[in-house]
């Protein structure tokens, strides 16, 4: 089993250390979408990661989807979801909020890192942003009012994965606020093993 992409992707690396936590063996072969991208079509024609390619050749894409896959295939012990409706629902809308805070960072940095300055568009910036921020306050609410998991979960996962991302690309938009509880479980998270084996990079 192959991981196709880049640490550096939240997405990546939240498969990277969920495959991890349900105890899955696989190779991490970090290509680059950008500078591998004549060698990532080879792979995937889509051109899109993570891509992950199965033992039988299936090739799945899509963080959410990778991760939902393992879940259902996850003994009870290994599991990074609840299983309950209500624990679910609060889980999955406090998921909704901090990938949505990780989609709206990643077109803020396309749109500053790859986008020429002339071609930039403000209004769309601070839209985005606005958006980035909305769910960061969201997200950081429903952390507040989260009964604290006993062990690590996807919620912790990919609020870990998810702010250092944001916080090593775009630190400057969040000078003027505070997420104390993104910010105090990401610094737990970080410092597990299957984080340290798979660093933001």
């Amino acid at each position: 089993m192959k991981l196709y992409g880049m640490l550096d992707s939240p997405y990546v690396r939240r498969v990277a250390v969920s495959l991890e936590l349900y105890g899955v063996k696989f190779e991490h072969r970090p290509l680059s979408v950008f500078t591998h991208f004549d060698e990532f079509i080879k792979i995937n024609p889509v051109v899109k990661a993570p891509t992950l390619e199965l033992e039988n050749g299936q090739r799945l894409m899509e963080s959410t989807l990778i991760i939902d896959f393992f879940e259902t295939l996850a003994a009870p012990e290994h599991k990074l979801l609840p299983q309950g409706a209500e624990r679910l629902a609060e889980d999955l809308q406090l998921l909704g909020l901090a990938l949505a805070a990780s989609e709206k960072a990643v077109q803020f940095v396309y749109e500053h890192k790859l986008r020429p300055d002339e071609k930039q568009h403000q209004p769309w910036v601070d839209r985005v942003t606005q958006q980035l921020l909305a769910a960061c306050k969201g997200w950081d609410s429903a952390l507040a009012a989260r009964k604290a998991s006993e062990r690590i979960d996807q919620v912790s996962v990919t609020t870990a994965v998810v702010w250092s991302f944001i916080q090593s690309k775009i630190p400057q938009v969040f000078a003027d606020y505070d997420f104390p509880h993104i910010v105090k479980l990401t610094e737990q998270i970080e410092a597990l093993p299957a984080l340290q084996k798979y660093p933001y990079r």
